[in-house]
C-alpha cells in the first residue's frame, strides 16, 4: 500500500481547492436540461438531489463558478436549530432537523450529525422575556425546547461564568435535539447521491448571462457555453441579487461579510452550542479540539471571504468574559462567506417575475442550519409550483408586509 507524507496529503488537497485537481472531472454541460441548478453549495445540491429522490426529475444540472462547497457551506460555522419564534420558520426549521437525523443513513455517508444541544443565553431582561414566549411558541409548533435556569446552563456547560459583571446569565434557551454536522460532508453527500442519480455537476462554470424568450426563462450563458433549460433554480447565497439582475429582476437583499475563527485545539471542555446575542458571540467544539466561534455580520455590505481584526476584538472579547479560561487560547484561522439578508431575517424561497426562475435565498447566517428543509421545500416549489413550506417564504410578502419576523429569535442574525 502507497503512504502518503501528511504534507504530500496537504500539498494535495491545496491543489484540488485551487482548481488544478478535483475529485472528479466536471462533464460537458448537454445542450438541454429539464432544470438547471446555480449553486453547488448545500442548497443548491439538496434541491437536485430532492428532486430526483421526491419527483424522479433527473435531467438536473448544478453549475458552480468554483468548487463543489467552496461557499458558504464550506464557511459556516456548523449550528443546527430550529427554535424560531414563527410558525412558518419553525416549521421549515424543525423539517431540517429532522431530515439531518437521518441524512446519514438517506444519503449512505457519514455527515457526522451531533445532536449535543444548544443553548441561547438570556443575559437581558428584555432576552428572558423573549425566550421565553419563543419557548411557549415552540411547545404549540411541536418543536421540542425549554427556557432554563441559571444553574442549569451551569451544569451543562461548566466552563461557563454565569455572573459576569455586564452580561450575567439569567437563563437560556435549550434545545436538546440541536446540534452541528460536518459542513463539507453534507456538501459531498448530497453531491455523490446526484451524480449516482445521473445528474450533472459542473464546476469552474461560472453563469455569465440568463437568457430569456420574453417573460420565460430559456438558458444561461456560462463561462463552459450557453446551456438550455425549462426551469432555472437561482441559489447562490450572497450572489443572489448578481443573478437576478442578469435575470431582469431585483431582490430586496442586502450581501455582507459574515467571519468566525477557530482556536488552537485543546482537550474537549464544552460538549454543547451555546450562542450569547447580546454580546454577538457564540462558540462549541470541533472533533478535533478547536473551539469554532462566531459573531455578527459585518456593518457595511460587502463581498469579501476574508477576516478582519475588528471581529476578533469584538467576538473575542465578548466570549473571554463569558468564558474565562479561554482567555489565553491562540488563533489558529479566520475567515469569512458572504450571506444575503432580507428586512425580516427570513429566507425567500419563490417564484420570480421571470416564468420558470426560482429563487432561494436570504437565509442570512442561519443557512447551514436549512439545507436540508431548504431544498425539500425548493424541490417542490420548482417540481409543483407550491410547496406548504415555501408558501410564507413568497416575494410578494414584502409588497404586501406579512413579514416573517425573526430579529429576536435569529439574534445576530443566525
Amino acid at each position: 500500500m502507497r503512504r502518503y507524507s501528511a504534507f504530500a496529503i496537504a500539498r494535495e488537497a491545496a491543489r484540488y481547492h485551487s482548481g488544478w485537481e478535483r475529485a472528479w472531472a466536471s462533464p460537458q454541460p448537454k445542450k438541454k436540461y429539464d432544470v438547471i441548478i446555480v449553486g453547488a453549495g448545500g442548497h443548491g445540491l439538496a434541491t437536485a438531489y430532492y428532486l430526483g429522490k421526491n419527483f424522479g426529475i433527473t435531467n438536473v444540472a448544478v453549475l458552480e463558478k468554483g468548487w463543489l462547497g467552496g461557499g458558504n457551506t464550506g464557511r459556516n460555522t456548523t449550528i443546527i436549530r430550529s427554535n424560531y419564534l414563527q410558525d412558518a420558520s419553525a416549521a421549515i426549521y424543525e423539517k431540517a432537523r429532522s431530515l439531518y437525523e437521518t441524512m446519514s443513513q438517506d444519503l449512505n455517508y457519514n455527515v457526522m450529525f451531533s445532536p449535543r444541544g444548544l443553548i441561547m443565553l438570556a443575559q437581558t431582561e428584555h432576552e428572558v422575556r423573549g425566550y421565553q414566549r419563543t419557548a411557549h411558541a415552540n411547545a404549540l409548533q411541536g418543536v421540542a425546547t425549554e427556557f432554563i435556569t441559571p444553574q442549569k446552563v451551569k451544569d451543562l456547560v461548566p466552563i461557563i461564568n454565569i455572573s459576569g459583571p455586564r452580561y450575567p446569565v439569567l437563563g437560556g434557551l435549550w434545545q436538546q435535539r440541536g446540534g452541528t454536522a460536518r459542513h463539507d460532508a453534507v456538501a459531498w453527500g448530497y453531491a455523490r447521491a446526484c451524480s449516482d442519480m445521473g445528474m450533472d455537476i459542473i464546476q469552474q462554470c461560472e453563469v455569465t448571462g440568463v437568457r430569456r424568450d420574453g417573460g420565460k426563462v430559456v438558458g444561461v450563458d456560462t463561462s463552459r457555453g450557453a446551456i438550455d433549460c425549462d426551469k432555472l433554480g437561482i441559489v447562490v447565497a450572497g450572489h443572489s441579487g448578481v443573478l437576478a439582475d442578469m435575470a431582469g429582476f431585483r431582490l430586496p437583499l442586502e450581501s455582507l461579510a459574515l467571519q468566525a475563527l477557530v482556536s488552537e485545539p485543546i482537550k474537549p471542555c464544552i460538549d454543547v452550542v451555546v450562542m450569547a446575542n447580546t454580546v454577538h458571540g457564540y462558540m462549541s467544539q470541533s472533533d478535533k479540539g478547536e473551539l469554532v466561534i462566531g459573531g455578527g455580520t459585518d456593518g457595511f455590505n460587502n463581498y469579501t471571504q476574508r477576516g478582519s481584526f475588528h471581529h476578533i476584538e469584538e467576538t473575542v472579547r465578548a466570549l473571554v468574559e463569558t468564558f474565562p479560561m479561554i482567555s489565553r487560547l491562540k488563533m489558529l484561522r479566520q475567515w469569512g462567506g458572504i450571506v444575503d439578508m432580507t428586512g425580516d431575517r427570513s429566507p425567500i424561497l419563490s417564484k420570480t417575475p421571470v416564468e420558470g426562475i426560482f429563487v432561494n435565498c436570504g437565509w442570512g447566517t442561519g443557512g447551514f442550519k436549512a439545507i436540508p428543509g431548504s431544498g425539500w421545500a425548493m424541490a417542490e416549489l420548482m417540481a409543483k409550483g407550491h410547496s406548504p413550506l415555501a408558501e410564507e417564504f413568497g416575494l410578494n410578502r414584502f409588497k404586501e408586509g406579512r413579514f416573517i419576523d425573526e430579529s429576536v429569535a435569529a439574534g445576530v442574525a443566525h
